[in-house]
């Protein structure tokens, strides 16, 4: 019976410990987990993009904007592009680097951004604040096109 509650607790120690899936641990998918958030669609042509928002002060104030357009750019890790006013935001936010999948406005430059690679040499880059991240494959993210139009809308 002890080998056997041994067994099973190591079981259990492995399920809570284990890794992401392939997938995640890939960096396919975004690894940040946002609880209570709001659902928003990321459109960009015919391509629909899920993603959440978070709670933070700035992404409460875009999601009072949406739907909202803005112009984006592709750099080697993210696409960015600056908005029309800048956003909100709460000094206890703003933060080094970022997740893959992550979005952010990085106030710096009143950037709206979408970061798909290179994560674990992003603390280099400041003023970030993170709103959300992309609920989909970020391969999706990734091909978009160089210069892009996203229109960002609550989902239905």
């Amino acid at each position: 019976m002890k080998k056997l509650l041994s067994v099973i607790a190591a079981f259990l120690l492995c399920a809570v410990v284990a890794p992401a899936t392939d997938a995640q641990a890939a960096g396919e998918y975004s690894s940040r987990i946002i609880e209570n958030g709001t659902p928003i669609t990321l459109t960009i042509g015919d391509t629909v993009i899920p993603a959440t928002l978070n709670n933070s002060r700035s992404a409460k104030e875009l999601i009072s904007r949406l739907p909202y357009t803005v112009k984006l750019h592709r750099y080697s890790h993210d696409y960015c592009g600056v908005m029309d006013n800048p956003l909100s935001y709460d000094e206890a936010d703003v933060h080094n680097g970022w997740l893959n999948g992550d979005i952010d406005f990085a106030r710096d430059g009143n950037y709206f951004t979408i970061l798909f690679e290179y994560e674990e040499n992003s603390q280099q880059y400041g003023h970030q604040i993170t709103m959300g991240k992309i609920d989909g494959p970020l391969s999706a993210v990734k091909n978009l096109g160089r210069d892009i139009e996203v229109r960002i809308e609550l989902a239905r």
